[in-house]
């Protein structure tokens, strides 16, 4: 079974194409890079695969059922490109990744929340950040709580949006590990990057956009450094940007 696929996805922001026609199958199990200067419409895929943003024509299955409230949400992790502005009622860390075990079927999360969520956090080396609030974090920090909050799901399916932005190296090999070992057990990961770097070990398939379209589906592209059109993922001064969104709630931004 496929944990993703979409046929001829189209999806327009602010009057403009962003995405256009997109055809995409990602088997289970497997690790795919997403990649494509700014304003190639990488991040506008991965949101409107998980609903965050509607596709105006097209079909999109997630774990097998169509994009809706027959998807397994439980079953599915998201990490964002950044948290929401600073604002409302003051969160904290652990809160932060609690709430990436409520669901829409799910509206407390379970007895063991606590320890599961200490678990999460100190995977990313953010333990004892538990009882601060994400409003005072660095980016970086904000970043780390956002993956631990998708990784306590236990998910089948992971979705990250340039997940290590902001994050130092020997962390970003560390989660590299985690999710290294989240591969091993059978999860599929659609990751989102401006380069590969740190994550080339993991990649099984690149799919790079241009444009809205796909203009190469296949082997990871060369490192930077080594010339290619399909490693030509850096990004560029003159990309046209992606219209701006605003930044994600502290809730799973994903159909109920």
């Amino acid at each position: 079974m496929n944990a993703i696929e979409a046929a001829g996805v189209h999806v327009t922001l602010g009057g403009q194409p962003i995405v256009r026609g997109v055809d995409l199958a990602v088997p289970t199990g497997q690790v795919l890079a997403l990649l494509g200067a700014n304003g190639s419409g990488k991040s506008t895929l991965v949101r409107a695969l998980l609903g965050v943003v509607p596709h105006v024509s097209g079909t999109i299955r997630l774990l097998g059922a169509p994009l809706g409230p027959e998807v397994s949400w439980d079953r599915v992790g998201y990490v964002p490109q950044r948290m929401a502005a600073a604002g409302g009622v003051p969160t904290t860390a652990l809160e932060v990744v609690v709430s990436g075990m409520l669901h829409g079927r799910r509206l407390r999360p379970p007895r063991d929340r606590r320890p599961r969520a200490l678990a999460a956090l100190d995977a990313l080396g953010v333990a004892h950040l538990r009882d601060r609030r994400v409003q005072e974090l660095s980016g970086g920090q904000q970043q780390r709580v956002l993956i631990a909050r998708a990784l306590v799901r236990e998910p089948r399916l992971l979705v990250l949006d340039e997940p290590t932005s902001g994050i130092d190296l020997p962390t970003q090999r560390t989660f590299v590990d985690t999710l290294s070992r989240l591969r091993d057990t059978g999860t599929t990961v659609v990751v989102v990057l401006h380069e590969i770097g740190p994550f080339a070990p993991l990649i099984d398939r690149s799919v790079v956009l241009r444009h809205g379209r796909v203009v190469h589906d296949g082997p990871p592209p060369p490192a930077r450094g080594e010339h290619g059109e399909a490693g030509h993922d850096h990004t560029h001064p003159h990309a046209d940007p992606e219209p701006p969104t605003d930044g994600p709630d502290l809730t799973l931004e994903m159909t109920p």
